[in-house]
Parts: C-alpha cells; structure tokens; sequence
C-alpha cells in the first residue's frame, strides 16, 4: 500500500477543533492542491473565503439570521455558535463559467474535488478538518451576506484547526455493500475481492 492509500484510509472527519488554526503558509499551500482538482477545459469554477476571528462571531449571526421566527432563543444561540466550533473556517464556492462543453454540473463537481483535496492537504499537514453544509449552506440570506454572484453556490464550510481530542474510529461498510459490477444494461453482479 502506498503512502497515499495508507493516509486515505486513515483520514477521517474531525469535529473537535481548537486553535491554533493553520498558518498561513500552510493554508497557501492546501489552497494549491485544491487548484490540482479535475477542471475540464480549465475553467477554475471555484473560488474560496478564508474566515477567521472576529469574522466567525459575524458568520454566527448571519446564520442566526436563518433562523425561522418561530426559531428558540437555543436555536438562535446554536446557529450563532456554529462558526466557533473552530479558529477557522473556509467556504468553498462552486463559480461556474459560462462554457459550451463543459455543463454546470460538472463544474461544481470540480468545485467540490477541490474542497476535498484542499481538506486533505489540511489533514496532512497535521490540521483537522470537518466539512459542513447543512441548510445555512443554500440560504440565501447567508448567500447574500458571504458575497456570492448569480449562479454561484457553497459547496461546504471547511472547518479547521488544531484536534483537541481524538474521536472513536468509524466502522466502514465493506465494499460489496456499495459497489456493484455492471454486466450489461440492467444487469448488476455483486463486487467481489
């Protein structure tokens, strides 16, 4: 197995953030492998917002901001404490380019490799990582408020920082579960090793 494989197999989602966030260099960097995603025709459909410190508290009201009006002052609260469960947090925006080849989909698709790679050099660099979305992620009060354009969308909040305590590892389904061979239209077999 090579290093690659061994790291994938190892990586998992991190919620228990702290600071310090990673620095900047670091960051720079992860946002580079993030740019090495898929990218047909090189359109680069993507582009990221890096939040941090006070930052955080103004994305904390702007989902409070969410909420409905029947929403708990504990609803409200917890939407505001959203962004502080991590000294960073970087939004993944899908900005697709007009393109007569390359359809809008496959550009946030691209968009979404990007994130993945760039959540990946995180967690190599030794930073943990959670990639959030939920329904704060396709408001369009939160939208509005993070800047993004017509037709652009989030793909995730990249939350990040230091882990400040290791969580139980996740049981994986075996393969056979969710992969099947196709044999022909309609026809499937079972994924056998």
């Amino acid at each position: 197995m090579s290093s690659i494989t061994e790291f994938l197999m190892g990586r998992s989602s991190e919620p228990r953030l702290e600071a310090p966030a990673p620095p900047r260099a670091v960051v720079d960097l992860a946002f580079k492998c993030a740019a090495r995603a898929p990218d047909h025709a090189l359109l680069r459909p993507w582009r990221y917002l890096v939040i941090e410190g006070d930052a955080l508290v103004k994305l904390g009201h702007l989902f409070a901001d969410t909420c409905p009006e029947n929403a708990t002052e504990q609803d409200q609260e917890r939407a505001r404490k959203a962004p502080l469960r991590a000294p960073m947090v970087i939004v993944g925006i899908a900005s697709p380019k007009p393109h007569t080849k390359v359809p809008d989909i496959e550009q946030v698709m691209s968009a979404a490799a990007g994130m993945s790679f760039l959540s990946l050099a995180l967690a190599d660099a030794g930073y943990g990582v959670m990639w959030r979305t939920g329904a704060v992620a396709y408001h369009p009060l939160v939208l509005e408020g993070l800047g993004l354009l017509e037709g652009e969308s989030v793909v995730g909040f990249l939350y990040t920082g230091t882990v400040s305590s290791e969580k139980p590892a996740v049981p994986r389904p075996p393969c056979s579960e969710y992969v099947k061979e196709w044999t022909g239209p309609g026809q499937f077999r079972t994924w056998a090793v």
